[in-house]
């Protein structure tokens, strides 16, 4: 909308999107006062309301910065603007407080302590300096602090700390930093620190005197639960090897890798290679852990050998509260560790802790003390977790702190639909209109604590978008935990039931924007996946879009004996592997060896009558079983251990030659992808005394290959040139970069997950696509 060069004119602009706890408002005055501009900025329900009266000239120019450079946090979706009559108004620029009614707005997520409030906790002339919560209108918690909306201090976890006078006087200046910062506060009127101990001969200190003993005690190889923004750390020196196995045991991870904090970029560029694209991930203000090659340096810390064992890989982050950087240290503190595991404070299979009281009873005997604050937490927010393509894009693997609870915009609008997810990696979506809001990553959803999480975090999720779900979608299998709590959820609106892999299409076609107006092949992959048949899926290509789908290949099935609790073996699978191939179990092959007698007599007795053994076309199992067939893994101790190895085996040979192993295709209706062949092949090279990486790489340039031809086969059927890749198989660094680059030199469009994870952790907003735009779908 542009006015005439001359006269005076008065605009009115509604402004939506991410667009309060931003600064927006003071961005705004500094803005129209800079240009001479009269007129108002306040906060609605629906967003920011603008009215700005001046010259044409300036009054455009107003408009087009505030559309082109927006405050660093702020994301504007939409501006409205419309010509109202000139008031003859000469004051200056005024902010008007809140009003509360009516609309949606976008809370902005959680955020990275910015450099100015970094220079002010290091500066010892400055009333901030080293108080743990230093944050402004650039920066710090709005997520997990606030209780509903619009975002003001009430509606926080902040409500109950009264600001003093000088708080309150940088608070209502517009030209401050910190104008309507809602967590603002200082030494002498902000939230404060305790070190609570564990262990005898230590009394609870308080403020800077608790950073200190904490710090003390990580150098002394103990272990410290931190409360951070959304929940409890467990956390260790990252370089202590017997801090690191002691943390490991008392939590029974198992061999599953730790994420380490390091206190600066030098130092993660010490622990691992990074790209310019990786650089710029652990740095953004979203400060996830970010999956990197590691290293061990002649120089510098060298990490603890149980941080991540087996793996190539390393996950890393840098701090991204006050509370973190003082834990390493400023300028002039004794030398502390540089590098800190910081793991989720909670037991195996239970959900990250955020309540006080219960850190204490439910971290017990894990942590030797525990450094508090008395900030309460609104929501559980864990770290996100990402790595980075090659090709410099970020392929998110769990999505939660950072992202949430910014919106997707939706190619399709939906109507008032909740999303439960699946019941791994469980996150719940909400949708309404062409925008869905993901909640944070709750885990899995086997206890009890973890199903109150999702109901808790599905409650704080509609109060904070204002979506009140009509309908309610789950995955169909019958005994999903979160479908079972769907039907609880649902009990007076229509419940909808989607088909996992279907789920897993869809959400790639919604992140990039695909309407449904033509289908694509969809590639899903995964470990578990209820089929229409009643058995378990896994190995599927489907052509979809979001009112159906048609299954057009998959993975030859074979036995999962004893069910999901047999996933812990992949020797077994091997073994059920070979038999569904007629491949005999011959005495040398590595799983039979890993095999007992009587487990493998069992195991024979079980195939032979078909005794719990559901058959499954999984590509996550034979992932499994070939990590057993190549001696890497035979007993896995974390979800997908198998394959991950597998994976780490195969990128140690990945250049050693251009072999793939053969699958066999054959079927008229629907084509069944054969692994025996590959089997074979396999067998054949271990017995010749090919090492288990080179093996390791052949397996996946087979699979790759086996899907793209699968693909040509049906671009001649039907046509159709776009590929999906999804499922948590893709999560496989190699074998996506494998598959997208054959699919792509064979002319196929390709999309490949990136702000969504691939994983069970993006399969709600597949549920919301598909229920929330349709009409016939299986409804309760």
């Amino acid at each position: 909308m542009t006015a005439p060069a001359t006269g005076l004119v008065r605009r009115r602009l509604t402004v939506r999107g991410t667009v309060q706890g931003v600064g927006f408002r003071p961005y705004v005055h500094r803005l129209a006062a800079g240009l001479g501009l009269s007129g108002f900025v306040g906060n609605t329900g629906d967003g920011v309301l603008v009215e700005v009266e001046g010259p044409a000239d300036e009054v455009d120019r107003f408009c087009a910065t505030l559309a082109e450079q927006p405050p660093p946090l702020a994301t504007v979706s939409g501006i409205a603007g419309e010509e109202v009559p000139v008031t003859g108004d000469t004051g200056p620029f005024a902010i008007c407080s809140t009003e509360r009614a009516g609309g949606r707005t976008q809370l902005p997520p959680d955020t990275a302590t910015c450099a100015e409030c970094l220079r002010e906790l290091a500066d010892r002339a400055d009333r901030r300096h080293r108080h743990p919560f230093v944050t402004c209108t650039h920066c710090g918690p709005r997520f997990t602090i606030a209780t509903r909306m619009p975002y003001d201090r009430a509606a926080t976890t902040m409500a109950d700390f009264p600001m003093c006078p000088a708080c309150a006087r940088e608070y209502g200046a517009p030209v401050d930093r910190r104008f309507h910062a809602q967590p603002v506060a200082c030494p002498g009127c902000g939230p404060r620190l305790t070190l609570i101990p564990a262990l005898s001969g230590l009394r609870a200190t308080r403020d800077a005197n608790a950073l200190a003993t904490a710090r003390a005690l990580l150098a002394a190889g103990r272990i410290v639960a931190v409360k951070g923004l959304g929940g409890y750390h467990l956390a260790c020196d990252a370089t202590d090897d017997r801090a690191v196995a002691t943390l490991r045991r008392r939590k029974e991870r198992g061999g599953k890798a730790f994420a380490v904090m390091c206190a600066d970029l030098a130092t993660a560029e010490r622990l691992a290679v990074l790209s310019a694209a990786e650089r710029a991930a652990l740095t953004s203000a979203r400060r996830p852990v970010v999956l990197l090659r590691g290293r061990t340096p002649a120089d510098g810390p060298r990490l603890a050998g149980q941080v991540c064992p087996g793996s190539p890989h390393v996950g890393l982050m840098l701090p991204y509260t006050p509370v973190h950087t003082l834990l390493f240290g400023l300028p002039g503190d004794p030398p502390g560790p540089r590098a800190l595991v910081m793991t989720s404070g909670n037991r195996s299979g239970e959900p990250i802790v955020t309540d006080d009281a219960e850190a204490l009873t439910r971290l017990a005997g894990l942590a030797d003390a525990w450094l508090t604050h008395d900030r309460p937490i609104a929501s559980p927010c864990d770290d996100s977790l990402l790595r980075v393509r090659p090709d410099g894009t970020e392929q998110v693997l769990r999505r939660s702190r950072g992202y949430v609870p910014r919106p997707l915009r939706l190619p399709v609008p939906v109507r008032p639909t909740l999303a439960v997810g699946g019941d791994l990696k469980n996150v719940p979506c909400l949708g309404e209109g062409d925008l869905a809001w993901f909640g944070p990553h709750i885990g899995d959803m086997g206890a009890l604590a973890t199903l109150r999480a999702a109901e808790r975090a599905e409650r704080h999720l509609s109060r904070l978008t204002g979506v009140a779900p009509a309908l309610v979608a789950a995955d169909r299998h019958p005994g999903y935990h979160s479908t079972r709590w769907a039907r609880r959820r649902a009990s007076k609106m229509p419940l909808r039931l989607v088909q996992h892999h279907h789920a897993h299409i869809a959400s790639a076609m919604a992140e990039h924007g695909l309407d449904g107006s033509t289908p694509v092949i969809g590639v899903a992959f995964d470990g578990t996946g209820y089929g229409d048949d009643a058995t378990v899926w896994g190995g599927e290509i489907l052509l979809a879009d979001y009112t159906g789908y048609r299954r057009f290949a998959h993975l030859t099935p074979a036995p999962l004996p004893g069910g999901d609790a047999g996933v812990a073996n992949p020797c077994r699978l091997a073994l059920a592997r070979l038999w569904a191939a007629g491949v005999p179990w011959e005495p040398d092959l590595p799983s039979v060896q890993a095999c007992t007698d009587s487990e493998r007599a069992v195991l024979r007795r079980q195939l032979e009558r078909q005794v719990a053994c559901v058959p499954t076309s999984s590509m996550g199992r034979l992932f499994d079983a070939v990590s057993s067939l190549a001696g890497v893994c035979h007993r896995a101790g974390y979800e997908a251990q198998a394959a991950l190895e597998l994976q780490a085996a195969a990128l140690e040979a990945r250049d050693v030659d251009s072999v793939s192993y053969p699958f066999g295709l054959s079927g008229a209706d629907v084509l069944a992808c054969d692994p025996a062949p590959m089997l074979r092949a396999l067998l054949k090279d271990q017995r010749r005394g090919v090492p288990a990486p080179v093996l390791a790489a052949r397996f996946h340039r087979g699979v790759a290959g086996a899907v793209a031809e699968i693909c040509r086969r049906a671009r001649a059927g039907t046509g159709l040139t776009t590929v999906a890749l999804t499922g948590g198989v893709f999560a496989n660094a190699l074998l996506e970069e494998e598959t997208a680059s054959l699919l792509a030199g064979a002319g196929f469009a390709v999309i490949q997950h990136c702000e969504v994870p691939p994983n069970d952790g993006g399969l709600a907003l597949g549920q919301l696509m598909v229920a929330g735009t349709a009409n016939h779908h299986e409804t309760e």
